[in-house]
């Protein structure tokens, strides 16, 4: 889906993913696949909701409640959701979904952005930038409906990595909520292990499971330029491998998602490929 972004193209992103075989990464890790195949998105023109400024919202509520099913469906089985996007709104329904399972999760969170806008503070409309405050049940009634009310993720449980871009009122509800936010000046000052080490703790507190929602954009564009929002300034390949090792390696991640790449702005699949380089090592992938 790219219908919650401001421009085209990241509805490629899955297939950019699958063509850069992760299935045969995660096989080769001992893994067996099940792909489920994509929710179904349908190309409307925008219908706007009355009262809201919300782009698309109709569809985006019915296909993360489709998603949020098909997660919390999966999880009952006893498997591990990885979910692939499409804009980062399709993390409305995963984590809903997730939360349906694990009612006291923690969420590491990497992303250029805080994507914890309302429909009060954005000024663009884009449900891609919300994500994190419908989660946490602040939002349209569409959308915080997905999963029931009491589906929702405790702020103090969650941890924002690698964020150089927020708004005005992001940084707000930031701050009220007491949401612990790791930015660049922060990872350049600590250093990556000591970021991962202080947010497995919290994350990892009196939870029953823990969600990685990896937007590409967390990453400098110069190792994945295929994003619709980049942000110079982002994380190396290096530390972005890291942090998928240290959580990894702390036995900790119950499901994951991976979102935004936009093939239409990539240099031959090159963000997908580091795509899944990294689903390989937050799913154990080690050289010995």
């Amino acid at each position: 889906m790219d219908l919650g972004a401001g421009r085209r193209g990241v509805d490629m992103g899955v297939s950019a993913i699958r063509h850069a075989n992760v299935r045969e990464r995660l096989q080769n890790n001992g893994y067996e696949i099940d792909d489920r195949g994509d929710v179904p998105v349908h190309r409307l023109e925008d219908c706007p909701v009355e009262g809201t400024k919300l782009k698309y919202l109709g569809e985006i509520q019915r296909v993360n409640t489709e998603l949020c099913q098909r997660v919390a469906e999966e999880m009952g089985k006893g498997r591990f959701p990885l979910v692939l996007g499409g804009d980062h709104s399709i993390a409305i329904g995963t984590i809903a979904g997730v939360l349906q399972h694990k009612k006291k999760l923690g969420v590491v969170w990497f992303d250029a952005h805080g994507d914890i806008n309302t429909d009060e503070t954005s000024s663009s409309g884009n449900i891609h930038g919300m994500p994190v405050a419908v989660s946490m049940g602040i939002g349209h009634e569409l959308l915080t409906a997905i999963g029931g009310q009491d589906a929702k993720l405790d702020p103090k449980k969650f941890v924002m990595i690698g964020i150089r871009d927020l708004d005005i009122g992001e940084k707000i509800l930031l701050k009220e909520l007491g949401v612990t936010v790791f930015t660049m000046h922060e990872i350049d000052m600590l250093g990556m292990t000591k970021v991962m080490e202080e947010a497995i703790k919290i994350v990892t507190d009196d939870t029953d499971g823990v969600h990685v929602s990896f937007d590409m954009d967390a990453i400098d564009p110069v190792y994945a330029p295929g994003v619709g929002t980049p942000v110079v300034g982002g994380l190396t390949y290096r530390e972005s491998h890291l942090a998928m090792e240290l959580i990894s390696e702390a036995n900790i991640v119950t499901s994951a998602e991976f979102v935004e790449i936009n093939t239409v702005l990539d240099n031959r699949n090159q963000t997908a490929k580091v795509a899944v380089a990294l689903m390989g090592s937050l799913l154990g992938e080690r050289l010995k």
